[in-house]
């Protein structure tokens, strides 16, 4: 049995001397419960200590003191108070907090790295055990995703309402890894895996930073998730709050008695749109508690990456504020500085510990340089959110296609600034939740139509400049939309449209693993090229994913109306025979399955590539093109080799 080693009766000097100037980087093992005895074969106890230099008295109170409490004594002056008490594994506790007008409340540990089952909200002291890993291989080249040598396509998961009858995360990791697998996803995404107390806010009103959620076991069974994922090939993401925390009267808000993690003034310390407090960020204390976080999820669960929620509400001073509910910064202007300040240290710090680790922004402006290197001016996240791009591509599909001629550029605009930033293509929870219904809800027509452009829609976020990713039963195609109180609609699977679907992306994951041009140069400006992005007067587009050298090039066409189009001309890159290597109308996906014609390329020029081809293209369809066989080195003269 591996154990983790002893600490002493006293925080140490190193120790302090770090936490002072805001850059412990392991501060789980100083800050809450630690064991005295290694093995806990004495009784010796545990050491706490906390941060709450404005208290007046601090006590720890649990079951193994009757909940009557032991005093903690200050130390130095550093604002954290520390004792030994007689605490033992798996035992409850909270701490009391006293703070100077007199005023007494018991709070929950901020360090605490496990937790009761919501809604009960104590504190518990965890298992001293350390787990035995067995990711080695998985860890050795998972860096290969964020240097960009292989794929990204991710599977968002909410873990309580993807199927019923799951109680734990062994029981998750059993199912969902090797349904995620046959999909062909590369990575998961969860929602909601540091604790808070509301199931409905999905986790992001987070009151135990370091406490996994006990809703799903224990801080060891989302280690066994995580290692078992690894063994299905299948990364782990979780999605990271650091913008705001709950106003929860026992958790971090007021902590002692002071505005201490958040700004006292509402005009910074207040988020309007969800009522939780904002982290200060000016204090260096703070920032500690949140970067050492990011590494203690990486460290300690070994995930993949994180999702870093809200970053824009985090850059702008004004984020959903009306003149005069905002303070400008001291040059007068809009930016957090002091959060811009936050976000590059924490990808520094992140890029030196894990190199090979995912660090995505969700950031819903135009703000320069987030995924540039901080070296270079940038923010330093290894990828973004796209959110214009989502934003655009359901505005244009949930037009009436007759209409679509006049929103052409919604699809096309993409193309003008894909290589500025890392992107991720979400569609996400947000989009089927809150009355927006569900992705084929949106859809307009009849029951045909709105499958058949739910799967162009899959299609044409493939084949875009960035990593795509769905939330989970997108493959499903559900009617309603998502209700985190119930599981999927497996039931919908019964059906040929809905099974068409998931069908659809087992097959677009294949082909991205078979044609690498649809991911490998997604950043890159020679990467992709438009044939044609202007036939708005069809609601048409055509263009190619280009891979490196020696690689397969793809052509893909678009039809965005429910008329065909007989006798369409694409032009491609060289005579011969070519092949369908995918087509969303195809009866296998629940389409009319209309041949495509006797696709053979001819000399003539077109679209300024050196032969062409006839096609028929389906409605409300999607066609992927490759040579057929592979003509060899096909490269494009504006590329990057």
């Amino acid at each position: 049995m591996l154990h983790r080693q002893p600490v002493p009766e006293d925080v140490g000097e190193l120790d302090l001397h770090l936490f002072a100037e805001g850059r412990h980087r392991r501060l789980w093992e100083v800050l809450g419960p630690q064991p005295l005895d290694a093995a806990l074969m004495t009784g010796a106890g545990f050491r706490f200590a906390v941060w709450a230099p404005n208290a007046a008295a601090v006590r720890v109170v649990g079951d193994w003191n009757g909940w009557s409490g032991e005093s903690l004594a200050p130390v130095a002056q550093t604002g954290l108070w520390s004792a030994v008490v007689s605490a033992r594994v798996a035992q409850r506790y909270k701490l009391e907090i006293t703070d100077t007008d007199g005023r007494v409340s018991w709070r929950a540990d901020p360090m605490a790295r496990q937790s009761e089952v919501p809604p009960a909200d104590a504190s518990v002291v965890p298992t001293t055990d350390l787990f035995g890993w067995g990711d080695e291989a998985w860890i050795e080249r998972r860096g290969g995703v964020r240097s960009g040598e292989l794929p990204l396509r991710i599977y968002e998961v909410h873990p309580g309402s993807w199927r019923d009858g799951i109680t734990n995360w062994r029981d998750l990791a059993e199912q969902l890894g090797p349904y995620v697998g046959g999909l062909g996803f590369t990575h998961v995404e969860l929602l909601g895996v540091a604790e808070h107390p509301f199931g409905g806010s999905w986790g992001y009103q987070v009151t135990g930073y370091y406490s996994p959620t006990a809703r799903l076991g224990s801080p060891d069974d989302l280690r066994w998730f995580v290692d078992r994922m690894h063994a299905e090939g299948i990364g782990v993401i979780i999605d990271w709050v650091p913008a705001h925390f709950g106003r929860d009267e026992w958790a971090l808000g007021r902590f002692d008695g002071t505005a201490l993690y958040e700004h006292l003034d509402p005009r910074l310390g207040v988020h309007p749109d969800w009522d939780t407090y904002v982290f200060n960020y000016g204090r260096h204390e703070v920032r500690n508690f949140l970067v050492a976080n990011a590494l203690y999820w990486m460290s300690e669960f070994h995930v993949d990456g994180l999702r870093v929620d809200a970053v824009a509400s985090m850059l702008y001073l004004d984020y959903s504020r009306a003149e005069g509910e905002w303070i400008p910064n001291r040059f007068g202007g809009r930016e957090n500085l002091e959060a811009i300040d936050f976000i590059t240290e924490l990808n520094t710090v992140v890029a030196e510990e894990f190199p090979d680790v995912l660090m995505i922004a969700e950031e819903s402006t135009s703000w320069p340089g987030v995924t540039n290197p901080v070296d270079d001016g940038g923010l330093g996240f290894s990828h973004k959110w796209n959110m214009g791009w989502m934003n655009d591509t359901l505005r244009y599909v949930g037009r009436d296609p007759i209409d679509r001629r006049y929103h052409h550029s919604e699809l096309s605009f993409l193309m003008l600034y894909a290589h500025r930033e890392r992107f991720v293509l979400p569609l996400s929870h947000d989009e089927v939740v809150h009355g927006k219904g569900s992705l084929l809800g949106k859809m307009p027509g009849d029951t045909e139509q709105r499958f058949a452009t739910l799967r162009a829609l899959l299609c044409w976020q493939w084949i875009m400049p960035g990593a795509p990713m769905v939330f989970m039963g997108t493959e499903l195609a559900p009617w309603d939309e998502w209700d985190h109180a119930h599981e999927l609609a497996w039931e919908l699977l019964e059906h040929h449209h809905h099974r068409g679907v998931r069908d659809l992306v087992i097959e677009l994951n294949r082909v991205a693993e078979e044609y690498p041009a649809m991911w490998r140069r997604d950043d890159d400006p020679g990467g992709y090229q438009w044939l044609d992005p202007n036939d708005a007067q069809h609601s048409t587009y055509s263009l190619i994913r280009w891979d490196l050298d020696g690689g397969q090039p793809l052509v893909c066409v678009a039809n965005f109306t429910p008329v065909a189009r007989d006798g369409f001309r694409v032009g491609v890159a060289h005579r011969g025979a070519w092949s369908v290597v995918l087509d969303s109308d195809a009866q296998r996906f629940g389409g009319s399955g209309a041949p495509i014609g006797d696709i053979r390329a001819t000399a003539t020029p077109w679209q300024g590539q050196a032969a062409s081809l006839l096609i028929d293209l389906p409605p409300l369809a999607v066609v992927m093109l490759a040579a057929s066989p592979p003509a060899g080195s096909q490269t494009n003269p504006g590329g990057r080799r």
